[in-house]
């Protein structure tokens, strides 16, 4: 049965593995800390400079309480367990039961960028050692960009509309607003949101490395002798984003849902923003860009001044980073000026996919707990003049509206407004 529409929409939870924990809680706690996920790459070898990478570091399959051996074994593209995972810790954190009356109300929009590229990577090595009766009969399965949502509800038990929001680097954002109209609308009254990413691969990482979008870490680079240093976000030697694995997902629910479950509202999904640039496939377009900012904004009700803290999308590339922060200052105009802009970049690295919702949740929690993570790895760029970045270390500070921008590839764009509850 749907419901009213013009309801407001609140995140009650969030789970997210990263390269600072497989848990969100480790993470928030290690991005606090300062401290960076980053180490040389041991999921593969490659040859390419850019071998500094974000691992998550403690991924065990044995934590995993519905990873049994034959499910990892058929389930081999890590974006579905990673998935599961994310979404089961989100669902426990928001203390949300999938009763009879919930599960038919609560849809799952799950993205990522690459999907399951090391399950076509382990079938294409199969059919040339082994032959084609060795190709998996799971590996069509694990590439639909669906089914790492579907296996979520398969295990947890929700039943409304399931699919994957493809937009690059921005899945996660797209997520977020994609089932907050659908939540008020009265389509829904509950959705599981976010992607995830596994993309440490060699294929992937040379790709990225004959793209110049990486870093290569060479000898005299800061980062050579202390991998902790590659990403610096709006640093005067950022040289690129480190490449990273990661999953985030967030719960939203309905205002009156909330309320009647006894549940804990976080934040509250103010507005949404999308674009897209229509201009070139990596370059950024600053006019779109800016106009994304600026919907955000007006679906909010909200005028520039109004914004306390600015999660940038801070990739760590030269011209990424200029980029935002010149549509940041057409935006916000002076009011730049005393608005904190920080990238978690700095200590993840880009999870590609994953990255905006795991963002998105690390915003939330800053605001709940009264403190902005920082910028770490930063030395001032006069050429990106006078910017609060929050640099290198954590800070105590009220926030109640936070901007959070995503980017991606193809020239997508999502920004999306909290407000702290």
């Amino acid at each position: 049965m749907r419901a009213p529409s013009n309801r407001r929409v609140f995140v009650i939870g969030y789970g997210a593995a990263t390269p600072l924990g497989m848990r969100f809680a480790t993470t928030f706690e290690r991005s606090l800390a300062g401290q960076a996920g980053f180490r040389r790459v041991t999921r593969c070898r490659v040859d390419s400079a850019c071998d500094v990478v974000g691992e998550i570091p403690d991924w065990d399959l044995g934590q995993l309480d519905f990873a049994t051996e034959k499910e990892a074994y058929n389930w081999n593209a890590a974006v579905v367990l990673m998935t599961m995972a994310v979404c089961q810790e989100a669902l426990r954190d928001a203390r949300l039961e999938m009763t009879p009356a919930v599960a038919p109300r609560t849809a799952c929009l799950m993205g990522s960028a690459l999907n399951g590229h090391d399950a076509y990577r382990a079938a294409v090595h199969s059919l040339a050692e082994h032959g084609p009766l060795k190709v998996s009969p799971y590996l069509l399965p694990n590439l639909c960009g669906n089914l790492p949502g579907g296996k979520a509800g398969m295990l947890l038990g929700f039943t409304g509309v399931s699919f994957s929001p493809q937009g690059a680097c921005a899945s996660g954002n797209h997520a977020i607003g994609l089932a907050a109209r659908l939540i008020r609308d009265g389509d829904l009254d509950f959705a599981l949101v976010g992607g995830a990413d596994a993309a440490i691969l060699p294929e992937i990482i040379h790709g990225f490395d004959n793209m110049g979008a990486t870093i290569k870490v060479k000898p005299g680079d800061r980062a050579c002798d202390d991998p902790a240093q590659a990403s610096r976000p709006f640093s005067r030697d950022r040289k690129g984003f480190v490449l990273s694995e990661g999953a985030g997902a967030l719960v939203l629910a309905a205002e009156e849902c909330v309320r009647a479950h006894g549940l804990e509202a976080r934040a509250e999904v103010l507005g949404v923003g999308w674009t897209s640039d229509a201009n070139h496939f990596t370059k950024p377009n600053p006019p779109t860009i800016q106009r994304a900012m600026r919907e955000a904004l007006a679906d909010a009700g909200l005028q520039p001044g109004d914004v306390q803290y600015v999660n940038a999308h801070g990739t760590s590339t030269p011209r990424g980073d200029a980029c935002e922060v010149a549509c940041l200052r057409e935006v916000f105009g002076p009011a730049l000026g005393r608005i904190p802009v920080s990238s978690n970049k700095s200590q993840l690295g880009h999870t590609l996919g994953a990255s905006a919702a795991i963002e998105a949740a690390l915003t939330i929690e800053g605001m709940r707990r009264g403190v902005l993570l920082p910028t770490i790895n930063y030395l001032p760029d006069p050429e990106l003049g006078d910017l609060d970045v929050v640099p290198n270390q954590a800070r105590r500070a009220r926030v109640e509206i936070a901007l959070s921008n995503s980017f991606g590839f193809g020239g997508t764009n999502c920004c999306v407004l909290f407000r702290a509850t």
